[in-house]
């Protein structure tokens, strides 16, 4: 299979470990973001991440220099998806955002462009809807850390064509990773069971069943999870969490669904976890010890 020209749109933690991928498997890919700031950013993330592969002798020297010839980025969108034979969509889970995105994208992606998006509960088939391409409108919903887990959920929204679905499921076997085609409901598959799972610890902890430490512990020793699910919301940020069981709840119009209500005022009061610095737990820079955030401590 030719390798077509890829944009990835938003050098956040998802879009840099896109491009991030895309790049070191050979294709040649453009991260387009509004701020010249946050792309400078990305890319010096990635060659972070590239130097620590070089020196645990996972890649070479050179497989690092290539990855990173074939990166190039973009302020505008309409010059970074010129080329482009598919776009992947990585800017923040807001529904009017991502609909603008889209819109614009089908008036400047090439024709036969596929338009991929990795949301992670937004509909495919509501994003789709905004284009006149929506049978090459397709979910592409990466795990992060990107360029180390090995999952894609693959989302077909309702028009989403046969064709399309299979070079997608193609691309990411070429990425080196296994993709997961499912449909397009609330959540997916992924966040639907995850979410829940997560909102329940949270509200094991509002409702003084166990302290974070317990919690935390309970499901990492018992059910032998790598990261308890209050480190893997602050991991996950809270505020994204709080946005995907609202798209739940509105979805299936199901109370279990209902954001517990202490994790929407965490996320009024901006602790959003690792981002911030503090959720369940308190994030120094460069130290991995796990503190629980003083508003928790017994």
């Amino acid at each position: 299979m030719d390798k077509i020209s890829i944009a990835v749109i938003g050098a956040g933690t998802m879009g840099n470990g896109i491009a991030h991928t895309f790049a070191q498997s050979g294709y040649k890919v453009t991260l387009i973001d509004v701020s010249q700031t946050q792309l400078d950013k990305a890319i010096s993330t990635i060659s972070k991440n590239l130097d620590r592969l070089v020196a645990k002798q996972t890649i070479t020297e050179e497989q690092k220099q290539n990855t990173l010839n074939s990166l190039s980025t973009a302020t505008s969108l309409g010059d970074g998806v010129a080329n482009a034979g598919l776009v992947v969509e990585a800017a923040t889970e807001n529904v009017s955002l991502k609909l603008s995105i889209f819109k614009e994208l089908d008036e400047k992606a090439p024709a036969g462009c596929i338009l991929a998006t990795n949301t992670s509960s937004i509909p495919i088939t509501k994003i789709a809807a905004v284009t006149k391409r929506a049978d090459k409108v397709i979910g592409m919903h990466f795990m992060n850390p990107v360029p180390v887990m090995k999952l894609v959920e693959i989302i077909n929204g309702y028009s989403t064509s046969k064709e399309v679905t299979d070079f997608i499921v193609a691309t990411s076997i070429q990425l080196g990773k296994v993709p997961c085609v499912v449909n397009d409901y609330p959540g997916f598959i992924a966040n639907r069971i995850l979410m829940p799972m997560l909102n329940e610890a949270i509200y094991s902890l509002y409702e003084g069943v166990a302290g974070v430490t317990e919690i935390d512990t309970v499901m990492k020793l018992g059910m032998a999870h790598p990261m308890g699910p209050l480190q893997l919301a602050d991991f996950i940020g809270l505020d994204t969490c709080l946005a995907i069981l609202q798209v739940l709840h509105e979805g299936f119009g199901n109370p279990k669904y209902a954001p517990c209500p202490l994790l929407v005022s965490m996320v009024q009061a901006g602790k959003l976890g690792v981002k911030t610095g503090e959720g369940f737990y308190t994030y120094t820079p460069g130290s991995k010890e796990l503190v629980v955030s003083a508003r928790f401590r017994k």
